[in-house]
């Protein structure tokens, strides 16, 4: 049974001048999610983009859209991603005073809901809430900045996270962030992730001015998947 791949492009290497029309070239050129990266300069060292910037782009494009909150704390800032058309929220546990809550209020939002973990997070929080994740986040970088390189390290901890989700018998979706490119994406799938972000990765490697300037790299990250 041949596994389903999804790439999930980070706006937070597109080019905010004309972030539109970035949406929409890498989504026709075979990208299926975009992911937003939401950093409040207080959980983590960057400032970045808020529930304005999901709801200009909504109507730009029908793809998933897919917010990875680092912002503490988490539960006020929901509704709002939820309202401007986000589809996925996921936020770290150390940014919640309760996750149980803060995963039901996304759900209760209409969004599919899921967990963040740091190179360094334990994840006995999987132990307690697998019943409400729809999606599985693993940071391959500490998160703050773009451009970083992928922790090797990362790998055990994708196995794991994999072990958990076959054996919960549930749908969840294994997501990586942090350094993914053509020469390690095979890795990353092979130790059992599905979704997969790369930011630098995708935006960087756009340099013609059609409307498919990203077919080249996203054609090459899939064929290193083709062979898991």
């Amino acid at each position: 049974m041949s596994k389903t791949f999804r790439i999930a492009p980070s706006i937070l290497s597109a080019n905010f001048a004309k972030l539109g029309q970035e949406v929409t070239d890498v989504i026709a050129s075979g990208a299926d999610i975009i992911h937003f990266d939401v950093m409040d300069n207080h959980y983590v060292p960057n400032l970045t983009i808020g529930p304005l910037v999901c709801e200009s782009l909504r109507p730009v494009t029908d793809a998933i859209i897919d917010v990875h909150l680092m912002v503490k704390p988490v539960d006020r800032i929901i509704p709002d991603f939820a309202k401007a058309g986000a589809n996925i929220i996921t936020f770290h546990p150390e940014a919640s005073e309760h996750i149980d809550r803060s995963l039901s209020l996304i759900r209760d939002s209409g969004c599919k809901a899921g967990l963040v973990f740091n190179p360094a997070t334990p994840l006995d929080y999987l132990n307690h809430v697998m019943d409400k994740l729809d999606i599985i986040l693993l940071m391959s970088v500490n998160p703050g900045f773009g451009g970083q390189k992928f922790i090797p390290e990362t790998l055990n901890k994708i196995r794991a996270v994999r072990q958990k989700i076959d054996g919960s018998g549930r749908d969840i979706w294994l997501e990586v962030d942090g350094g993914i490119k053509t020469d390690n994406i095979a890795d990353v799938a092979c130790a059992g992730a599905d979704t997969f972000v790369a930011g630098s990765a995708v935006f960087g490697a756009g340099k013609e001015t059609d409307a498919h300037r990203y077919d080249s790299i996203i054609r090459a990250l899939r064929a290193e998947l083709a062979g898991c």
